[in-house]
């Protein structure tokens, strides 16, 4: 697991959470930046995981150039 997969993860629950408190004290504002939050948490955790794929990609070439 890389940086922005971390990232991505704790701004996703970060996100959650302040959906749920907005829900629970019915502040629809807070409710929408929760979502906003939890959207940009799943760009980040994309972003890592297209990284983590192009490292493993890169290793795996680099493995099987050597003689």
């Amino acid at each position: 697991m890389n940086k922005d997969q971390i990232k991505g993860t704790v701004t996703d629950i970060a996100g959650k959470a302040e959906e749920a408190a907005g829900k629970a004290i019915g502040n629809t504002e807070m409710q929408i930046k929760g979502l906003h939050k939890q959207a940009v948490g799943n760009a980040e955790k994309a972003i890592g995981e297209a990284k983590q794929g192009l490292k493993e990609v890169s290793d795996a070439i680099k493995k099987a150039a050597k003689p």
